[in-house]
């Protein structure tokens, strides 16, 4: 797809992926609701609300003001959930919800880029129970991601640990580089998000994917290149061979911030339709 040839004798070097609608087909979040609902963590008017917000969040997302309430919603909003239960639910349906809407091209992408000698990072803004599991799928060296408080009881807080999005995503990506050695002049950042540029700018190799009208703007200044993906297919299908982590091992990963996220979508889409916006 590239042409990258990574040379063993210099300094470290990555590649970084935002996660929804860059490596994944929809919103991560978005696409656990029914199962959420049928765990009985949400009614079925969430659900219903999910539905929409999948739809605005495919047309374009949510802007930085959108997703700054977003977090102030989601952390109310989910408090006293069973985190537990979250994880099991997450588990339990991981490879039926996500392995179908994986683009085939960004799954190439990132095996080009392991064949070069890259690590390949996860960043995004949804939870690390369903970031973790995902970027283990797709053979991730590591993920950065949302994570939400969890109390004595086993249950969310309502408080966020740490937010994965816009400055805060370069920031994340800058201490590793400084932990792991990388060297961000030769290092590939891939998002589709205007909310990404942060990410994207701090890195030598930039590439919007599917780009937003805002960073479609931005990269064609930038005169950053632009890729399309629009090829979903599973992993299962593109690799036969290919074996999944058993599911016990997905529970063991999993964390607890994409419920959350999820719950903010919910208020998101009631906002959008309050509005009159579609």
């Amino acid at each position: 797809m590239l042409g990258l040839v990574e040379n063993h004798s210099l300094p470290r070097t990555a590649a970084f992926f935002d996660l929804d609608k860059t490596v994944i087909a929809k919103s991560s979040t978005l696409t656990f609701s029914k199962s959420f609902y049928q765990g009985g963590l949400i009614n079925r008017r969430a659900v219903l609300r999910t539905a929409y917000a999948q739809f605005v969040f495919l047309a374009g997302g949510a802007d930085h003001d959108q997703m700054e309430r977003m977090r102030e919603y989601l952390s109310a909003l989910c408090k006293g959930w069973n985190v537990q239960q979250v994880k099991e639910i997450v588990a339990e349906t991981l490879h039926d919800l996500i392995d179908p809407i994986i683009y085939d091209e960004a799954a190439s992408l990132i095996e080009e880029h392991h064949a070069a000698g890259r690590d390949v990072v996860i960043v995004s803004t949804s939870g690390a129970e369903v970031v973790e599991p995902i970027g283990e799928l797709l053979g991730a060296d590591r993920v950065v991601a949302t994570r939400m408080v969890v109390g004595d009881d086993g249950c969310f807080t309502g408080d966020v640990e740490y937010y994965a999005y816009g400055p805060t995503k370069a920031e994340a990506i800058k201490e590793l580089a400084a932990s792991e050695g990388y060297d961000l002049a030769r290092c590939y950042a891939y998002s589709d998000s205007a909310t990404d540029v942060p990410m994207l700018e701090s890195v030598g190799h930039p590439y919007a994917v599917n780009p937003d009208r805002a960073l479609r703007r931005e990269a064609t200044a930038r005169e950053w290149p632009i890729l399309v993906f629009s090829r979903p297919v599973s992993l299962k299908q593109r690799l036969p061979a290919l074996t999944m982590p058993p599911r016990s091992a997905l529970l063991v990963a999993a964390g607890v911030g994409a419920a959350a996220a999820t719950a903010g979508l919910v208020w998101y889409a009631s906002r959008r339709r309050g509005s009159g916006s579609a």
